[in-house]
């Protein structure tokens, strides 16, 4: 028995896809802190070993596996590798997820629609389906799939119609996967955040296009009250769901009229 598969005795096992900056790095930094062993997937393998360098500073165990969450092998094989080191799986944060140029509807390049889909809808049911079928077949049976939804899960911003759609499709998909899990002690949330401050989204305390045309700067929000939120919903007894968790800076334009 591997020593990855001895810790899985003694640790619940947590995957976080795009672990490598911002919400995800954040989200697995506090799933080791709650004493989870953490399966770190993304495209870049750079930063998910910084990620696994600062846990083993604390005497946490965690694990690194370049992932396309688009390409079906690539997502296979990630599950491959945790079914052979741990044999089980207990909680997913689906978070690798992209965006698209803010411009109108006829100026998007095809190829970009399709790249956000491909990302934030099928890599989140790639994943999820993987997940799926091991939490049903694992002993214990069951586990928990968290998706990184939006709030764009809800309205949109101006010229955002291919995030949107795909934050709108993960919501279906989240409420189809807490429906079928029934049967297999899986349940599934979502957690749609508003304004997190992250390298990519720093931008936005220079200024957003709003609703009526203008461009105004935003409130933020902390990334670690956002992983927080997902620290608890993991938490949870699989008897308890929290089905959709907004967590947003209070004062940004979603509540109201824009």
């Amino acid at each position: 028995m591997t020593e990855s598969s001895l810790a899985a005795q003694h640790a619940k096992i947590a995957l976080v896809t795009g672990a490598g900056s911002g919400i995800g790095r954040a989200v697995a930094l506090g799933l080791l802190q709650d004493g989870f062993t953490v399966v770190l997937a993304g495209r870049r393998i750079g930063p998910l070993n910084d990620v696994v360098q600062a846990a083993q500073a604390q005497g946490q165990r965690a694990l690194a596996v370049a992932t396309d969450v688009r390409d079906p092998e690539s997502v296979e094989a990630l599950f491959s590798i945790i079914k052979a080191n741990y044999g089980r799986l207990d909680v997913v944060f689906n978070n690798a997820g992209v965006n698209a140029p803010a411009v109108p509807m006829d100026e998007l390049p095809l190829e970009k629609w399709i790249n956000v889909i491909d990302t934030n809808v099928t890599g989140v049911f790639l994943c999820a389906r993987a997940a799926f079928g091991l939490m049903r077949h694992q002993t214990p049976q069951g586990g928990r799939i968290i998706n990184n939804g939006s709030i764009s899960a809800h309205t949109p911003r101006p010229f955002t119609s291919p995030y949107t759609a795909s934050k709108h499709a993960v919501l279906g998909l989240t409420k189809s996967i807490a429906l079928d899990g029934r049967a297999f002690n899986i349940v599934c949330s979502q957690i749609d955040i508003g304004n997190a401050l992250t390298e990519l989204s720093a931008r936005m305390t220079r200024g957003v296009l709003q609703a009526d045309g203008h461009t105004a700067a935003e409130p933020m929000v902390d990334v670690k009250y956002v992983a927080d939120a997902v620290r608890h919903i993991a938490a949870l007894p699989l008897s308890t769901n929290i089905l959709t968790m907004t967590v947003m800076a209070s004062n940004m334009p979603f509540v109201g009229r824009g």
